[in-house]
């Protein structure tokens, strides 16, 4: 997953435990129909509020491995390792922050991350160096727009980047059309006009175009997510969606979880669950009740979760390199974010329209 230019043990009671140790027993890899079948009522919303405070606890808990190194600007450093994921820390940090409620834990966790991240791009001064570095690069613009979207923003970088966006090369960069989804994201985050017609990109991407659902993979399959990621600002924008993109998810999403399950792709597995949980209208909550469980199961008890593969049994601190588990980590903790959203609003408006039923308002 890209967001730029490319891509503390668990306290909680009932964080998954019980639902790891079922899985060590069934084989939590060879997970095949899992998406498929039914899960029981209630079962995503069991275990996710202790995987969100577990993979958010993990990722407090290695924030300086986002931290910047000392010669970010010179041009042999590789941004992949570096700004994208200080960028991905920003962006699915800020989301977790507005999806939560204000005063819970992992609503002021989220937004200290989100400081953080911002102190290490100096308040967005470091971005304006390599907006001036790289006019031509679109990255510098995508991560700040991460922070603009959340109210964070630097005066010089907006007063550089407003003409540098206003030229025919920014217009006519070539990009795939997902990509270009998330360039005009990015400028209805910061304010300015964008520069195509989000209509038209949407149609020439892979999902727009209602491909053929037996042809998902996994490049689709990401560029699939992150066409509804940029379409609705992350989630906070479900409305967004058209009806008839609406309706082929809630019919495909399923059998493709139930692959990325079975194959172990629990990185693209949680991103799945992000755009189940970013639809218009009532939450998905079979698909969520079914496969949430299964990834808690995947959920290392330091909170931390893989990219791929079957899941390690080492009760290390740190039973995965960083690079092959931040992203997966910090996409389970939006995932489970926007989830809780979902379902928690489906149950208020069964509260609202159920005859004879009282709603209570704690």
């Amino acid at each position: 997953m890209t967001t730029t230019a490319t891509q503390d043990p668990r306290e909680t009671p009932g964080a998954g435990r019980p639902a790891r140790e079922h899985a060590s027993s069934s084989g939590t890899a060879g997970a095949s129909g899992t998406a498929g079948a039914s899960g029981a009522p209630g079962a995503a919303l069991a275990v996710l509020p202790g995987v969100l405070a577990s993979a958010l606890a993990w990722t407090d808990a290695h924030r300086t491995r986002f931290a910047l190194p000392d010669d970010v600007l010179e041009p042999h450093t590789q941004v992949n390792a570096t700004l994208k994921p200080l960028g991905e820390l920003a962006q699915l940090g800020s989301t977790i922050r507005r999806t939560t409620a204000p005063g819970a834990p992992e609503h002021e966790l989220a937004g200290d991350l989100v400081a953080y991240a911002w102190e290490q791009l100096h308040e967005g001064a470091l971005l304006l160096e390599l907006l001036r570095a790289e006019p031509f690069a679109a990255y510098p613009y995508e991560i700040y727009a991460a922070f603009a979207g959340y109210g964070l923003r630097h005066e010089g970088f907006e007063a550089l980047a407003r003409p540098l966006t206003a030229t025919r090369a920014w217009a006519h960069t070539e990009q795939h059309a997902n990509r270009q989804l998330g360039l005009v994201n990015s400028e209805r985050r910061v304010g300015v006009v964008t520069h195509t017609d989000a209509g038209g990109v949407l149609s020439r991407t892979w999902l727009g175009g209602l491909s053929e659902p037996w042809m998902f993979e996994g490049p689709s399959g990401y560029a699939l997510t992150h066409t509804v990621f940029h379409l609705t600002d992350w989630g906070r924008m479900p409305d967004r969606v058209p009806g008839k993109i609406d309706g082929y998810l809630r019919t495909w999403l399923p059998a493709w979880a139930d692959g990325c399950l079975e194959s172990g792709q629990w990185d693209l597995t949680g991103e799945l669950l992000a755009v189940a949980a970013s639809l218009p209208g009532p939450a998905p909550a079979e698909l969520l009740d079914a496969v949430w469980p299964v990834l808690a199961d995947v959920q290392h008890p330091t909170g931390c979760v893989p990219e791929t593969g079957v899941p390690v049994q080492d009760p290390a601190p740190d039973p995965y390199p960083f690079i092959d588990c931040y992203h997966s980590t910090l996409v389970t903790a939006f995932a489970a974010a926007l989830s809780l959203r979902s379902l928690r609003q489906r149950d208020e408006r069964t509260d609202e329209t159920t005859p004879g039923r009282e709603r209570h308002t704690p």
